[in-house]
């Protein structure tokens, strides 16, 4: 099972139509350059009480999914469609 398809969002008003965590305006690029800076998930958790461990672990689930979809030349992303935002 995919970590962050409960987990990750894309609204097209929001922060550029990134995908964002759960809705908030804390998009998975914020998350996972946080990381790529050493902070750790707990540090992330600490600074933004609004994530979760899960949330950071989504964000690099996400990325490693969307890697692979680009090396492989496919384009496969689950979406759904709720209130006009999209789950992937």
């Amino acid at each position: 099972m995919n970590l962050y398809q409960d987990r990750i969002t894309l609204e097209p008003g929001k922060r550029g139509g990134k995908p964002s965590i759960r809705g908030l305006r804390i998009t998975v690029y914020d998350v996972l350059d946080w990381m790529a800076q050493g902070m750790s998930e707990q540090q992330i958790v600490e600074d933004y009480p609004e994530l979760s461990v899960k949330d950071a672990r989504a964000c690099l689930d996400f990325a490693d999914r969307r890697e692979h979809q680009v090396a492989d030349g496919t384009n496969t992303w689950t979406t759904s469609r709720s209130c006009g935002t999209k789950i992937i």
